[in-house]
């Protein structure tokens, strides 16, 4: 059993540090939610009033956060999570973050006498209270080592991407794929409707052939097919809409830095941009089928 810290309590974040706590670790845990932290206690954590609180005698933190700017204000300065935390620390950093922060991050936990990954993950909700998240990490190979026990817990499929940052590579480049294939998903689904071909039909046809792809298969867009997707609860976010633009902007300021070309990624993060502006940032992002529906 070990004494973990964790730091975020959201929908992705909650459920992974309750499968913590069934596991048998001790856990303190975060939030500025108060509504979270009385969750947090329920479920058999020690709740804190403040993120150092959590660190201080604990082996392993785990963050899971909204972006860059928080991860940052919570782990550095005189008052972080680098500075309280005893040396020797293992930081699980599981927030989808831009590549330099993670590497920045990565470089001052070592300077403070600590280990951290990068490692985002993929999944869901659903994922994360079933246990059976896809972790990509990045960092040195002893701070892997170290962390897999605790991330077996959390999840499913854990791979080792590389050196530090590559974690939030991949996850970047994994959920541009996402984005523009949920998007060639929805216009299909949203032509057949048009053409007269129901939605089942297409379903049974594409699911088994060429046109075979996640979103449609686990994540299909249209209700009826898939009964766990979103679209058979009025696409409640599993997945907002508005965190894969955040992610998609990670993207297309990931291909700036590095000289790429993405034309589909940056097409993509245009369509969730104008999502957002019309107000359905807050459903799942496989909503994107009700939009296309109204301009087709």
């Amino acid at each position: 059993m070990a004494s973990i810290g964790f730091i975020g309590l959201g929908n992705m974040g909650a459920p992974m540090m309750r499968n913590l706590i069934k596991a048998g670790h001790k856990v303190a845990a975060f939030d500025l939610s108060e509504a979270a932290l009385k969750a947090a206690a329920e479920a058999g954590a020690t709740p804190c009033a403040k993120s150092a609180d959590a660190a201080r005698d604990a082996e392993v933190v785990v963050s899971m956060l909204p972006a860059g700017q928080h991860v940052k204000s919570v782990m550095l300065g005189e008052d972080g999570l680098f500075a309280a935390a005893a040396k020797g620390t293992l930081f699980i950093e599981s927030s989808t973050i831009d590549v330099a922060t993670a590497r920045l991050l990565s470089d001052e936990a070592a300077q403070a006498g600590h280990a951290l990954i990068d490692a985002p993950v993929s999944g869901g909700v659903g994922g994360a209270e079933a246990g059976t998240l896809t972790f990509m990490v990045g960092g040195t190979e002893p701070a892997f080592a170290r962390a897999e026990p605790f991330l077996a817990v959390m999840g499913k499929t854990i791979v080792h991407a590389g050196g530090p940052g590559n974690g939030q590579a991949a996850k970047i480049c994994n959920n541009m794929l996402l984005g523009i294939s949920m998007i060639g998903t929805c216009e299909a689904f949203a032509l057949a409707e048009k053409l007269g071909l129901d939605a089942q039909k297409l379903f049974d046809i594409s699911s088994k052939s060429s046109g075979q792809n996640w979103s449609m298969t686990t994540y299909c867009p249209v209700p009826g097919p898939v009964p766990t997707s979103p679209a058979n609860r009025e696409y409640k976010a599993g997945f907002a809409a508005a965190m894969m633009l955040k992610d998609l902007k990670l993207a297309v300021e990931a291909a700036q830095v590095a000289g790429a070309s993405i034309p589909l990624g940056a097409e993509a993060a245009q369509l969730y941009a104008m999502m957002a502006g019309m107000g359905q940032g807050g459903l799942d992002f496989s909503g994107i089928i009700h939009m296309l529906r109204g301009k087709n």
